[in-house]
């Protein structure tokens, strides 16, 4: 018996597409291993890889542990717990996120290094010995710690406040004492979204480049840079990228195991207000804490960054800058509703149609986020400038008219690039919200004959807001620190903030580097000033 041939799920389909145009830079770089030199290859095997294996696998334990502990125990204080200055933390503990950690690291090293002025000060005033080399794998683990810990604190204190402390309340009357409450009641229902906020940061910590290079620590991003630029040899680059994949493929299929079988569901917004109040004397630690944090990640690096710019400003600032403030804030908000977009969609279509599939396409579709720019900026611009060749083949050999291509001189590459690159981070927060709706939700809704985009806009939308926000925000505050896919693929006359960053320190010029450094800090504040004060007013109210 013959059986008859289906399409598959119109769902399944739409996923597909955006995990094969995710895919077409990985494509672009695997077809580069018929090309591979042995001796550079040989090489890099024998003296290269043993070290980046060793200082990746550093970085991700240290990583992984500092934004864990600090973006949990913010979240936790911050939405169970009320005690002098909370209000206004919970927004001001999101700051570091518009400080870039390549900025924050050159910072510290200046203040830290032995001819510092902290050295120098404990050297000369005090006769304190030389303090432990900060240009180390444990000044990296630091500086990325204290940078992407908002990752973890913002989906973290989403979890949190939506459960309320009605449940740790139900587990203190059965008489359990309120730190083992947090710990098997609130931590366990929060796992969802601690997980994606620490998938995050960990696939920005694989494909950052900026502060490995500021610190003059090798890992596979820097290395994927020498094999390209100082061998001259993308083969080499595109495999030691392959590597980097499976890093990437090994921390989702770990965080999605480590949550198989477990049903979430948000026990109601009705105690979201009720925060334990804390007494005098915790209350002012749990304060000294979190100000320690944001002293360190936010208020040192701007303080030094706004005395460089001062100095700089009467010689650099000029009517450019304008335009580098433009271009940033526009391809942010261009590349944040493609983006934004394109991951509600991939959400939405995981909730409608579950199973192996979809959740293995979905994983496909969010690897992006630990490429180098650099990958994916090539990996695009090589496709699009072929079908611009041939466009304007076309064009020439069927209408006679001669062109010079209509694709590759665009902003497509870029925010395609964007796209891969960031459609993790917008995704992250968005399925976490999506998970924390029940399915009853669902059936009670189309007993009600809600169905489709009704049930999109009636039901899950109302509860997905916050999470639209938070990924809105995370997707363009990442956009505007972002620097190889644009440095790379823009079109003439475009130079954003973070070019311009990295021309003056391409020359050494760290002092210049602090004006635009400002001015991304300045543009990254705004919307994250925006959706903490939504925050507060939806969980006030």
């Amino acid at each position: 018996m013959r059986l008859a041939w289906q399409w598959p799920h119109p769902w399944l389909l739409l996923v597909s597409a955006v995990a094969a145009m995710v895919l077409v830079p990985v494509v672009v770089s695997a077809l580069a291993f018929a090309q591979v030199d042995a001796s550079i290859m040989r090489h890099l095997r024998q003296y290269v890889l043993p070290d980046l294996l060793r200082n990746t696998l550093w970085l991700l334990l240290g990583v992984g542990v500092g934004v864990t502990l600090l973006g949990v125990s913010l979240a936790a204080l911050v939405a169970l717990c009320d005690f002098p200055g909370r209000r206004w933390l919970q927004w001001a503990l999101l700051l570091p996120l518009a400080v870039p950690a390549y900025v924050s690291g050159f910072v510290m090293i200046d203040l830290l290094d032995y001819g510092g002025p902290l050295q120098t000060w404990l050297r000369e005033g005090w006769g304190v010995s030389p303090l432990p080399d900060i240009r180390n794998g444990t000044g990296v683990v630091l500086v990325l710690s204290l940078s992407l810990y908002p990752y973890v604190y913002l989906i973290a204190k989403n979890a949190f406040a939506s459960q309320g402390s009605a449940a740790l309340e139900a587990a203190q009357a059965l008489g359990v004492p309120p730190w083992l409450g947090f710990l098997r009641v609130a931590l366990p229902m929060a796992r969802p979204w601690i997980g994606a906020g620490l998938l995050l940061a960990l696939m920005e910590t694989l494909a950052d480049f900026g502060t490995m290079a500021v610190f003059n620590f090798d890992t596979f991003t820097t290395a994927i840079y020498k094999a390209w630029y100082g061998m001259f040899s993308l083969p080499a680059a595109a495999q030691l990228s392959s590597i980097l994949l499976l890093f990437v493929l090994v921390l989702v299929v770990l965080e999605q195991r480590s949550r198989r079988g477990m049903r979430f569901a948000a026990v109601g917004r009705s105690g979201s207000t009720r925060r334990r109040r804390l007494r005098p004397w915790p209350g002012v630690l749990a304060l000294a804490y979190a100000l320690a944090v944001l002293a360190l990640a936010f208020g040192v690096p701007v303080t030094q960054l706004v005395r460089w710019s001062v100095a700089s400003m009467a010689l650099d600032l000029d009517t450019r800058y304008f335009s580098f403030v433009w271009h940033s804030v526009l391809l942010a908000a261009l590349g944040t509703a493609l983006v934004v977009a394109t991951a509600l969609l991939l959400a939405y279509a995981g909730r409608q149609r579950p199973g192996g599939p979809m959740t293995w396409l979905q994983r496909l579709a969010t690897l992006g986020y630990a490429f180098p720019g650099a990958v994916l900026a090539v990996g695009w611009f090589i496709p699009v400038a072929g079908l611009d060749a041939w466009l304007a083949e076309l064009a020439q050999s069927w209408l006679g008219i001669d062109t010079h291509g209509w694709l590759k001189g665009t902003l497509l590459v870029m925010l395609l690039g964007y796209l891969v690159r960031f459609l993790a981070v917008s995704f992250g927060p968005l399925n976490s919200g999506l998970q924390r709706m029940g399915r009853n939700v669902d059936e009670a809704a189309h007993s009600m004959g809600v169905h489709g985009l009704a049930l999109l806009r009636q039901v899950h939308w109302p509860a997905l807001r916050v999470s639209v926000q938070t990924a809105a925000v995370l997707t363009f505050v990442d956009i505007v620190k972002e620097m190889p896919i644009t440095l790379m693929t823009r079109p003439f006359g475009w130079d954003t903030l973070a070019v311009r960053i990295f021309e003056m320190t391409s020359e050494g010029e760290w002092q210049r580097a602090a004006l635009p450094a400002v001015a991304i800090v300045l543009v990254a504040m705004v919307p994250i000033g925006l959706l903490a004060s939504r925050k507060e007013h939806a969980d006030e109210t």
